[in-house]
């Protein structure tokens, strides 16, 4: 019975954000200004590591990867929604809507796994400096990247494969993009299965690399509060503002939509949360880096610099 709903499901329909044609262009017009500051942000920090021998560091170099996995998060979701917003007909082919959540799975689990080795970089950082160079060298460094990366998709693969295996009774998605928990929603069967096995990816993506995040930055609180002289820790903490501020926000709204308890959900609060994470964090991830963070802005200057010196 499966298989044969989900050849007959060609397409889903998505009803988005409204349905009211003013309302829609208004959210195109913000929506498309975020995306491209997204896009111009994410791609600068990569640019500046790339051009800037001091970002040749773990910490930037971890940067650099969560900059290229945000820029792949926003561009599996924002040019559908944006594309959507301008158009009477609302929906997405079948597949591309397996291939849409498949990835936004794989970069959304890779970050959360990402921001925990970038807690443990930090952790290394303020706790051993004197064996940092020797213990966060290269290979570790790639390591850890390559297996985020993998355990991001194989996350992915998982959720996608035991969520398009359920037999679909209709195919309109209220939401603007193809979500797991969205698509569960369209079941004809007892989903209790995909419910269990979603809270199990939840414990696995986002509680393990948070109790990482929280396990590195006990002792990094308290390595900073060992430090005697108040310049001490104001630049042992600034060190780890940004990563912390990023952390914050990502692990907040992912732990409100999906572990807490389903009576106290609704699919707007879903949908407005779901909508932070995809267009927001990625467009304050390079803010927040840039920003509260003096090398960047080093390095800004200097490229700069260095391209005025040309013309």
């Amino acid at each position: 019975m499966g298989r044969e709903n989900q050849t007959l499901m060609s397409e889903f329909i998505l009803l988005g954000l409204s349905s009211f044609w003013e309302t829609q262009v208004s959210l195109f017009v913000l929506f498309l200004a975020m995306y491209l500051v997204t896009m111009l942000g994410n791609f600068l920090i990569i640019l500046l590591i790339r051009m800037d021998s001091r970002l040749n560091t773990p910490m930037y170099f971890f940067l650099s990867v969560l900059s290229f996995v945000d820029i792949c998060y926003s561009n599996s979701i924002v040019p559908q929604m944006l594309v959507h917003f301008l158009s009477t007909s609302k929906s997405i082919p079948f597949h591309n809507c397996l291939l849409q959540l498949s990835i936004s799975l794989a970069m959304g689990s890779t970050e959360f796994f990402l921001l925990g080795a970038m807690a443990y970089d930090r952790y290394v950082a303020v706790c051993h400096p004197l064996h940092y160079a020797a213990i966060m060298h290269g290979g570790l460094c790639l390591g850890l990247a390559a297996g985020c990366l993998v355990a991001g998709f194989m996350n992915s693969l998982m959720e996608t494969i035991i969520t398009f295996r359920l037999p679909l009774c209709n195919n309109v998605l209220n939401h603007f993009a193809c979500e797991t928990l969205a698509v569960l929603q369209l079941a004809c069967v007892d989903i209790s299965f995909n419910k269990v096995m979603v809270a199990i990816s939840g414990f696995l993506v986002i509680m393990l690399p948070c109790s990482l995040v929280l396990f590195s930055y006990g002792h990094i609180v308290a390595a900073i509060l060992c430090i005697r002289s108040a310049q001490g820790r104001r630049k042992a903490f600034e060190t780890c503002a940004s990563h912390l501020a990023v952390v914050s926000m990502c692990f907040g709204t992912t732990i409100f939509t999906y572990m807490r308890p389903e009576a106290g959900s609704s699919a707007e609060q879903e949908k407005m949360v779901s909508l932070f994470y995809a267009v927001v964090t990625p467009m304050l991830n390079p803010l927040i880096y840039s920003l509260r963070n003096k090398e960047v802005m080093s390095a800004l200057r200097r490229v700069w610099e260095k391209i005025s010196e040309k013309r």
